[in-house]
């Protein structure tokens, strides 16, 4: 089922390129299935197409932490936190605050 959704999501990419809601779709199948690098990538692409778009910068912020991009993941959420407090997202916003305390603490050498 899972491939699927990955199937109908690329083959709807393919119509609408630059779609946000296919593109984080897309990204958001691919970061369950733990493949995060491609996920990163049509995450990034979601939030370009939509700036505005707070869940994308969360997801993306996620995929980088997977991935050990911790730098790059912590600018990933303070931008979505930023964009999520202007939508008036607060969960997305209290969602973010839970990763950006799970950067610290790996900064800081606990997992």
């Amino acid at each position: 089922m899972e491939s699927s959704r990955v199937e109908m999501f690329r083959k709807l990419l393919e119509k609408d390129p630059d779609n946000p809601m296919v593109l984080y779709s897309l990204g958001s199948e691919l970061f369950r299935r733990g493949d995060f690098e491609e996920a990163a990538g049509h995450l990034r692409r979601a939030v370009e197409s939509k700036p505005d778009y707070s869940v994308a910068y969360r997801t993306l912020g996620r995929a980088l932490y997977e991935l050990g991009e911790d730098e790059e993941a912590r600018r990933v959420f303070e931008r979505g936190r930023r964009v999520a407090q202007e939508n008036g997202d607060l969960q997305t916003v209290k969602e973010i605050d839970v990763f950006v305390r799970r950067l610290e603490r790996r900064a800081a050498g606990g997992r």
